[in-house]
């Protein structure tokens, strides 16, 4: 049997803003300049997560930093949008390579939000944001091992994926900036519950799929082996 091709270039389900991002990309790929490849929009969410731990560690003094931290959050999302489709508009493109890279950099990227909210947090919720920290990169460790299981890469949930958590998360600085952080003693708290069952239902949901596949294939095999037995010819004794 032929092995099934690599897919972890190609990614399954759908997004609110899903339709809107498609036809943006579509139309700037051919325009990005030739000397921009798709491995320096890779490396570049290196920069912007550096750029947002900073920016973290001067809003403990000003909230206003917190613009900063939007700013890399639209920067990398471009970079990100770009980096794969500048590969295969071009066939450049690494496909392995890039999965890897891309996402654990986006692990990186991730990280370093989590971190710059700890940096300005309330003190008393460094643990809430350790436990979200945990669960968001429960996420992407589930994702990962469904793809290896099945080949098919999801990281839509629900209709959200990275697109609009990240609206969500300049939202979000936009709001402390304006409101400071004096809400988080009850919201932190109810966010990192609603993500944890979130990933609950996630795993309920992926361990069913993978059940009933496995049943399936178990099915039809026995079904192979059953007929193997009902056609073989029987030896005659003279």
């Amino acid at each position: 049997m032929a092995e099934e091709p690599f897919k972890g270039d190609q990614k399954h389900g759908t997004s609110v803003l899903m339709r809107w991002e498609n036809a943006f990309r579509a139309k700037w790929v051919p325009r990005l300049p030739l000397w921009l490849e798709t491995w320096h929009l890779t490396y570049l969410t290196l920069l912007w997560s550096g750029l947002i731990i900073l920016s973290g560690w001067l809003a403990r003094e000003a909230l206003h930093w917190l613009w900063l931290t939007s700013a890399m959050v639209v920067a990398q999302y471009l970079s990100d949008l770009f980096d794969g489709a500048v590969g295969r508009h071009r066939n450049t493109g690494l496909i392995k390579w890039g999965y890897y890279m891309d996402h654990f950099l986006d692990y990186v990227f991730q990280s370093s939000i989590v971190i710059a909210y700890m940096l300005i947090a309330p003190g008393g919720l460094g643990g809430y944001f350790v436990a979200i920290l945990v669960l968001s990169s429960a996420f992407m460790v589930s994702s990962f091992l469904s793809f290896a299981a099945t080949n098919r890469f999801e990281i839509y949930f629900f209709g959200i994926g990275p697109t609009e958590i990240r609206v969500a998360i300049i939202a979000l600085n936009t709001s402390i900036i304006f409101l400071g952080t004096s809400w988080w003693p009850v919201t932190v708290p109810l966010f990192t519950a609603l993500l944890a069952l979130g990933l609950i239902f996630m795993i309920f949901r992926t361990h069913k799929e993978l059940w009933r596949i496995d049943m399936e294939a178990k099915r039809a095999s026995q079904k192979a082996v059953s007929y193997t037995h009902l056609t073989l010819p029987t030896k005659r004794i003279v």
